[in-house]
Order: structure tokens, then C-alpha cells, then sequence
């Protein structure tokens, strides 16, 4: 077993890799009632291209999701979702464009709900049947989130990135995509896939790590260590794909996404990130001038979003708004931006803000779910969430400023509009 502390904040993460391949990570959290446990799939709705055995395979979009979804039909007739709300867990699941997860948090039956949970995961049960049935659902909620203007608005911007690779696609799929899939569909991605070798489990909570990793092992099915899928992945440019889309939709003031697309990741990951962030806390964030700025002309009513978002095939930034006036809220954010491409930030901004990041990552590790779910996201981009905390002590203004030249290229820019209809 590794163990790896992390002496700023006091934390320490228990690693164990089991001879099938299997990842196992305990964030103990001594004296909190709250437990929290969450298997991860290195499976997402990217993945529509593979290789087995030489043999190439390609997917209908959506079938991650639709796995997902089908995962907690047992064959019994019972729905596993059904049993652990009857024990009192709050039950999950979602799906990215990386990984599948299955997940609950409760102060009570926690081993009892671990049994279904592992049950459901490692038994899958598809028939013609309860496929079928489930391709209405799916299709409600693809409909539904077409309606919904934030989707929209998001997933234009990602089209206005990116050409060729599936994050462009919506993780759910399309009403013609799902009705190309079937029973074999889902056993095939199953089969391939959920292997011991490809899944990780994190567990948060007050627990001791042998005895939580034990009670894990003798809930695993299988010994054996299956290979996976070769993913194909797609290539991508590095410019954008175009750079302005625009639609229409029900809605009263108009929504915008200005995304920049940033190259592959390959080293400091971390520190790219942590640089990132600091600079939109610094060029739009709700200290920022520009903010103020924006708020007190009545160009905007609420803060502006930002989000950066990386993996092994994509990273690119985002900031996202509201407003009356797309076209000067939109000049005013790229006028900032490359203002302070140009001339740099202060040391002390930078202090300050660097700050304020390293409070919110700080207090991530109150919350049992937030910190297991950090460890599971970064341990399949192959980092461990402490590194952050580490390379916030090497992290200098200077760095930060040469990010910025990089990332936000006025010629990597994308701008998302819906306007009202």
C-alpha cells in the first residue's frame, strides 16, 4: 500500500493496486459522520472509437450514457437505484466524456448499500426488453436538454473549437444515434471496458484503509486481469474550428461563452491550470475591475462563470455570461484580456489571488464527496490531487504571465451566442 501525506494541509490519500489491475484510494476523514464511496469507469461518451484484438469498432454516439442508465436494472427485476434510497443513501451516477462513475454518501448502511452497489456495477443485465424501454427515457432527456439554453450555448462553443474529436458531441447522444443501439451494443462496451484494470474506486469518510480496502476486495467478482479497449482517438487541429456561432431559442436577455482552445497538455498540467485560474479570477472575476465595471453600467446582473477543462486530447477555457449587449460586453472582455496579455499583473494581484485559489482547494478537503470525487477525476489523468497544493509553492508571477500569452491567443478565440428568439 502507498501512502502519500500532504504536510500544508495535514491530508494523507491511501493507495492500493490490486494484482487485477484495480485501483483503490481512501481519503480518510477521522471524526465525520458522513461516508462516501464512488467507482469510477475510465469510460466516457469520447470513447465511440476502439480496438479489440485488432479489430477496429465503432459505436453510436451516446452509448457511455446509455450504459449508464441501464446499469441498475438487475436481473432479479429489482432496480439497484430503488434499493439504496430504501436504505437511506443518496445514490448516483453520471457519465463525462472521459469516465462513467457510480456513486453514494450516507451516515447509515454504508456496507449494506457497498453490496448493491458492487452487485449492480459487476452484473449487467440487458435484454431486448429493458433496452427498449429505457430509449424513450434517454430520448426525453436529450429533448430536454436541447431546450435548455446553457447546453446550447456550451456545447456551440465546444463545435466552434473543435473539428474532429467527439467532445463536440453531446454525451447523451442524438435521438437518431441512440436507435442504432442495442443489448449487444452495451455488452460489447461492458465487456471491454468495465475491467478491473480500467476502474478505480475512492473512498472518503471515517475509515481505517486496510480494513475499508478489505471490505472493498471481498465485494470484487473477478481476479482476473483483463485487458481493455485500445481507444482511437481522433486528430485534432490545433486552430479552431470556426470562430463565431449564434441561434436563436426562447429565452428573454441573450447568454454568451467566450472559449479559448488551448493546445494538448503534456507537462505542469497543474500548473497551467492553477495559472489559468488565477488569470480569469484576475482579468473577470468578481473582484476584478472589469467586473465592476460590467456590474455598475448594467451590462451584466450576475458574476461572470469560468471554467478550464483538460485531458490527454483537449483543454481549452471558457467564460460565460449573461447580458443586454453581447457586443460590448464581449469587446470590453477581450480588450481586458489582451490588456493584460500585453502588460502583465502586478505581484501584488497575483499574491493576492493566488491566495484566494489555494483557500478554495483548502476547503474542497471539508467535504468528503468533493475531495474523493477530486481524486478520482485527476488519478485518470494520471495526476494526484495533492500536486496542486505542491505547486502552488513554485508558482510564480512570471510563470502565470508566459501561460497567459499562451492560452488566451486571440487567434484560438471562439465566441457561443444564443440570442432571444
Amino acid at each position: 500500500m502507498q501512502i502519500i501525506e500532504n504536510n500544508l494541509i495535514k491530508e494523507k490519500v491511501y493507495i492500493e493496486k490490486l494484482e487485477n489491475g484495480m485501483t483503490l484510494m481512501c481519503i480518510p476523514k477521522k471524526g465525520i459522520s458522513k461516508k462516501y464511496i464512488i467507482i469510477g469507469v475510465n469510460y466516457g461518451s469520447n470513447d465511440n472509437k476502439f480496438e479489440v484484438d485488432g479489430q477496429k469498432i465503432e459505436i453510436p454516439e451516446g452509448v457511455a450514457h446509455y450504459l449508464e442508465h441501464k446499469m441498475f436494472e438487475q436481473e432479479n427485476g429489482r432496480n439497484s437505484l430503488d434499493v439504496l434510497s430504501s436504505l437511506g443513501v443518496n445514490a448516483n451516477a453520471f457519465t463525462t466524456n472521459d469516465l462513467t462513475a457510480y456513486l453514494f454518501g450516507c451516515t447509515d448502511n454504508f456496507y449494506e448499500a457497498m453490496d448493491e452497489l458492487f452487485d449492480y456495477v459487476q452484473s449487467p443485465y440487458f435484454t431486448d426488453e429493458n433496452v427498449e424501454k429505457e430509449r424513450g427515457i434517454i430520448r426525453q432527456e436529450i429533448q430536454m436538454y436541447k431546450d435548455e439554453p446553457q447546453t446550447e450555448v456550451y456545447m456551440n462553443a465546444l463545435r466552434a473549437m473543435y473539428k474532429n474529436i467527439a467532445l463536440r458531441d453531446d454525451i447523451a447522444g442524438t435521438v437518431e444515434s441512440i436507435e442504432k443501439i442495442d443489448k449487444d451494443t452495451l455488452y460489447k462496451c461492458y465487456n471491454n471496458f468495465y475491467t478491473p484494470e480500467n476502474m478505480t474506486v475512492v473512498v472518503s469518510g471515517d475509515f481505517v484503509p486496510e480494513e475499508i480496502f478489505k471490505e472493498i476486495k471481498s465485494r470484487i467478482k473477478t481476479d482476473k486481469k483483463v485487458m481493455t479497449a485500445k481507444k482511437i482517438k481522433e486528430k485534432e487541429p490545433e486552430e479552431i474550428n470556426q470562430e463565431k456561432i449564434e441561434t436563436k431559442m426562447d429565452i428573454s436577455t441573450p447568454i454568451f461563452i467566450i472559449g479559448y482552445k488551448d493546445k494538448v497538455p503534456d507537462k505542469e498540467i497543474v500548473k497551467r491550470h492553477i495559472s489559468v485560474e488565477i488569470l480569469l479570477e484576475i482579468m473577470v472575476g468578481n473582484s476584478s475591475e472589469l467586473y465592476k465595471e460590467l456590474y455598475e453600467g448594467g451590462l451584466i446582473h450576475y458574476e461572470l462563470g469560468t471554467n478550464y477543462e483538460f485531458s490527454a486530447d483537449y483543454a481549452f477555457c471558457m467564460i460565460q455570461g449573461q447580458t443586454c449587449d453581447v457586443e460590448t460586453v464581449t469587446k470590453r472582455v477581450k480588450e481586458k484580456i489582451d490588456e493584460i496579455i500585453k502588460n502583465g499583473i502586478s505581484e501584488e494581484e497575483f499574491d493576492r489571488i493566488k491566495k484566494k485559489i489555494y483557500g478554495f482547494y483548502v476547503r474542497d478537503f471539508d467535504s468528503v464527496e468533493t475531495v474523493a470525487n477530486t481524486f478520482l477525476i485527476d488519478h485518470l489523468k494520471g495526476i494526484n490531487a495533492f500536486d496542486y497544493f505542491e505547486e502552488f509553492l513554485s508558482l510564480t508571477k512570471e510563470y502565470v504571465e508566459k501561460v497567459g500569452r499562451e492560452v488566451f491567443d486571440s487567434e484560438n478565440m471562439i465566441l457561443s451566442v444564443v440570442n432571444p428568439k
